[in-house]
């Protein structure tokens, strides 16, 4: 891993535009969507540090941990035993730290292609921006394949960190009423794997937290909850920004991603001196844990030459 190349290109951008709605791209910066931008307002965590090109081993609260990134095969940093042998899986995966491919581009829509480095798998992702009767739908449409000849485990989450500010809405399906904690920071809500109830869960000190209420930055809060496995009705999670009077609604398909990661940052993360996250990362998922070493009836194989696909769709609506 460590012999694979970083680009230094020049960090060029690919524009998708609807009306008021305009999507940059940054294939060269692992195909980031770097900004979703609905009437001069960008709805997406700004950079915590200058954006420039990542190594194979960079930790990601060092990267500018911004935008839209895609996590394969793994989110959390792990090693994992192979058909081929050992292999390390660096923080939040491989291909937010490798230049992307673009395939091809128009005004609203773009596709590219990105190979993970650690394991031999191609991910592919077509965006398109469109108009719906209440303002605009952005969908991703993935297709992932094991270029390699032995049988390859993964799994997948996106990872679209949503700006939030104190007093926004994060909205579930009625029927999600406890989340399992993956972790929490000073752990607040207690130990990883513990159920939390959702949305007034009890804190580890006693009293009680309402998770669907945004708080303030210094509050400095950073939870990682996971949803699932879900049913059919439900494939959706919503944040409301209410300054701006717009709902963003996560589709998916419970079928081929039945886990909804929910991280929730007011101020709490990174642990380093600096800029911090406020966000909300509403994050469709193939498995309810970070780390692909961490196996159970949600792990998944792909055998030579096999491909696999899903959609994640993203609605901006007036409220």
């Amino acid at each position: 891993m460590a012999d694979h190349p970083v680009s230094t290109a020049p960090l060029e951008n690919v524009l998708i535009s609807n009306g008021d709605c305009s999507v940059t791209i940054n294939p060269r910066l692992g195909g980031k969507i770097a900004s979703i931008s609905v009437r001069g307002h960008e709805l997406l965590q700004p950079p915590l540090a200058p954006c420039a090109p990542r190594t194979p081993t960079q930790p990601f609260d060092e990267s500018d941990a911004s935008g839209w990134d895609e996590c394969l095969p793994s989110v959390a940093s792990c090693a994992i035993q192979t058909p081929s042998g050992p292999v390390s899986i660096p923080d939040h995966g491989d291909l937010w730290r490798v230049p992307w491919e673009l395939l091809n581009s128009s005004s609203m829509c773009a596709a590219f292609r990105a190979c993970c480095f650690s394991l031999p798998l191609e991910l592919r992702r077509a965006t398109t921006l469109l108009t719906s009767e209440s303002g605009w739908r952005l969908r991703a449409d993935y297709l992932l394949t094991n270029t390699g000849d032995v049988p390859v485990p993964w799994s997948w989450a996106a990872h679209p960190l949503f700006t939030a500010e104190a007093g926004d809405r994060i909205l579930l399906p009625a029927s999600i009423r406890a989340l399992r904690l993956e972790g929490s920071g000073g752990g607040r809500l207690g130990q990883p794997g513990d159920r939390i109830a959702w949305p007034v869960a009890t804190l580890a000190t006693g009293g009680q937290t309402d998770l669907s209420l945004a708080q303030p930055p210094e509050s400095a809060i950073g939870d990682k909850l996971f949803a699932g496995p879900l049913e059919t009705g439900e494939n959706w999670c919503a944040l409301e920004r209410v300054r701006l009077g717009l709902r963003i609604r996560v589709r998916f398909n419970p079928m081929a991603t039945p886990y909804l990661g929910l991280w929730i940052c007011y101020g709490g993360w990174p642990a380093r001196p600096g800029t911090k996250q406020t966000c909300v990362a509403l994050e469709p998922a193939t498995a309810p844990v970070d780390s692909l070493a961490q196996t159970g009836p949600w792990s998944h194989t792909l055998a030579p030459g096999q491909s696999v696909s899903w959609p994640m769709i993203v609605e901006i609506e007036s409220i």
